[in-house]
């Protein structure tokens, strides 16, 4: 058994020159964004959800990304409904919001 049942990575990475990244598309502030509503709706916690900033997942061409373990899905998203709508389907239900799925 794991220590979390998912555990919720944001890249946050910001890379030099313009170049395509997570960062430039306010990953920090989504990823607080997301850990905040995990914790008001109380998902968090050992056993449940852990929402974490990462470096670089390299694939950062394909926009935003999140992944989620241990199901190993990635996710891209474009504003805080997105966010909600993994919160709601993936974490909350355990179903893969496809439209979002990279």
């Amino acid at each position: 058994m794991t220590y979390y049942a998912r555990h919720v990575f944001f890249c946050c990475n910001q890379r030099d020159a313009g170049a395509a990244c997570c960062q430039n598309h306010d990953a920090d502030a989504m990823r607080t964004y997301c850990k905040d509503r995990v914790k008001e709706r109380k998902l968090g916690g050992p056993g449940k959800v852990r929402v974490n900033k990462a470096g670089c997942l390299d694939r950062c061409e394909e926009g935003p990304c999140v992944v989620v373990y241990p199901d190993a899905v990635w996710y891209t998203y474009v504003d805080k409904s997105d966010i909600d709508e993994i919160i709601e389907e993936h974490l909350v239900h355990g179903r893969v919001v496809e439209r979002l799925r990279l």
